[in-house]
């Protein structure tokens, strides 16, 4: 029988800045060729608003492969529900028994896909961030703050988001976090999206928008975006002619940001082409193609792939041995 984990026993066993490199070197993997991925699958529903991913692929030769199903349905805090659900199923390459279920309510993917920003920002921002920028209150946002603090030394934050409410209430809860981590942070909330692009060299996108919120007039030299909410069809924060403006536009899968993503938009609007785009594996493999100057626009299309959950996945197994083992040998 499969090893079944629910989420209270899947927290402990991920470490954040492990977390990060994993990633990073998922990444890398991914662009060497290493990880059979295929195209995402979608499923979009109506009434009651929702969609499901369907995200599977393996690393060639490795003991494992996976499969994940993520979902959002956007009426479920109406009922009291959390709006994001999901599960990991990991499976052995070698028999393709289900080896273990972990039952994680999206959190994985929240995590993988906030390890994913802190990877971009490791290798795409300019190196002195006085204010970092996020945009959106859910979260991913909290999150992306969270692990961004592990590779960007900053001590400012600005906050935007359609719902000043939900504004003030991400800041509140961001500063009764559990331990004091965010004590010296200071945490502005604007109700102007342009004044913090304005201020911010360091931005993060976190939406579901559908119409460009970030301007290419409005972005200074020296600015990172990386932009997470263009994640399915028809969904786009960053004005098309920023890609253009942009010095370096990288994405974690030129493949599937040219289908969907910022890179589709820009692409389809003839501002950039595909040939333009380079791969988040191939910058951190080899930096010289990467920033080459702290004046450069750049823009990281993240739309999260299932190397990603691979590397997760395979990260809860190995705490789960480690602890197993010393509770035998105990």
């Amino acid at each position: 029988m499969p090893a079944v984990l629910e989420l209270d026993a899947i927290k402990p066993l991920i470490d954040a800045p492990q977390l990060i490199r994993e990633i990073e070197i998922g990444f890398e993997l991914y662009s060497k060729g290493r990880a059979v991925v295929p195209p995402v699958g979608f499923l979009h529903f109506d009434e009651p608003p929702g969609d499901v991913h369907i995200k599977y692929g393996a690393i060639t030769g490795d003991d494992y492969y996976v499969l994940k199903v993520a979902s959002a349905f956007y009426k479920n805090p109406d009922l009291g529900l959390p709006a994001s659900d999901g599960l990991i199923l990991v499976f052995s390459q070698k028999t393709g028994e289900l080896k273990l279920v972990l039952l994680d309510e999206c959190w994985l993917t929240d995590m993988r896909t906030a390890a994913a920003g802190a990877v971009a920002a490791k290798h795409l921002a300019p190196k002195k961030i006085h204010s970092i920028g996020i945009v959106g209150t859910g979260v991913q946002a909290r999150l992306q703050l969270e692990l961004l603090r592990h590779v960007v030394d900053c001590k400012k934050c600005l906050v935007w988001g359609r719902d000043q409410a939900k504004v003030r209430s991400m800041i509140e809860d961001v500063r009764a976090s559990e331990g004091g981590r965010y004590e010296a942070l200071d945490l502005v909330a604007t109700e102007s999206l342009e004044e913090l692009v304005s201020q911010c060299k360091l931005i993060v996108t976190t939406t579901s928008a559908r119409t460009p919120l970030i301007h290419a007039e409005w972005v200074r030299e020296g600015t990172h975006i990386t932009a997470m909410g263009s994640d399915d069809h028809g969904k786009q924060e960053l004005e098309s002619s920023l890609l253009a403006k942009a010095d370096l536009v990288v994405a974690d899968s030129v493949s599937q940001c040219v289908d969907h993503g910022e890179c589709c938009s820009a692409v389809r609007d003839g501002e950039v082409e595909k040939s333009d785009i380079l791969e988040l594996g191939n910058v951190i493999g080899n930096p010289a193609i990467g920033r080459t100057s702290q004046e450069q626009i750049t823009i990281a299309d993240l739309t999260g792939i299932a190397i990603q959950d691979i590397q997760i996945a395979k990260m809860v197994d190995r705490a789960l041995r480690a602890k197993t083992d010393i509770g035998q040998r105990a």
